[in-house]
């Protein structure tokens, strides 16, 4: 408890550090909150999809799945997945641990996204995790034209 008898000099020294103090503490109690491992991998996401084009095709229907992995669709490439409301697009990098060989994400079943180093799973409907894995499937937006069939991915 602040005694407030004491000299002002040594309060106008007290009450800046507690401050400060309070701000670093709410400051690292937001960055606690991450969706991914701290070595998940950041990777600039910048992918165009014609959806009238064949490779694309599973996309026109709901519960269709593709995996991309042309340039800018981050190092291991996205899971693009079209549900009732739109479209799901993951990062095909485990969430939960570091990046090496046998982290590459997987579609099972067409219901399940499997990483095969541990057997960690989500839900390809909702990338919400399974089994394993404390974190969801690390997503990305997009922007979908339905009349042009243009489905933009980005971060």
């Amino acid at each position: 408890m602040i005694n407030f008898n004491m000299k002002p000099s040594l309060l106008k020294i007290i009450i800046p550090i507690l401050l400060a103090f309070s701000a670093l503490k709410t400051l690292n109690s937001c960055s606690n909150r991450e969706e991914t491992t701290s070595c998940f991998p950041n990777q600039f996401i910048s992918v165009q999809l014609n959806l009238s084009l064949p490779s694309y095709y599973p996309l026109n229907n709901i519960g269709g799945w593709i995996y991309v992995s042309e340039q800018q669709s981050g190092n291991r490439g996205l899971i693009v997945y079209r549900n009732n409301d739109g479209f799901k697009i993951y990062d095909r990098n485990a969430p939960h641990i570091c990046p090496s060989t046998d982290t590459t994400l997987e579609v099972e079943n067409g219901s399940l996204v499997i990483c095969k180093k541990d057997n960690a799973k989500w839900f390809l409907n909702s990338g919400a995790p399974a089994s394993v894995s404390p974190y969801p499937l690390k997503q990305y937006f997009y922007n979908y034209n339905s009349s042009t069939n243009i489905l933009n991915i980005y971060n």
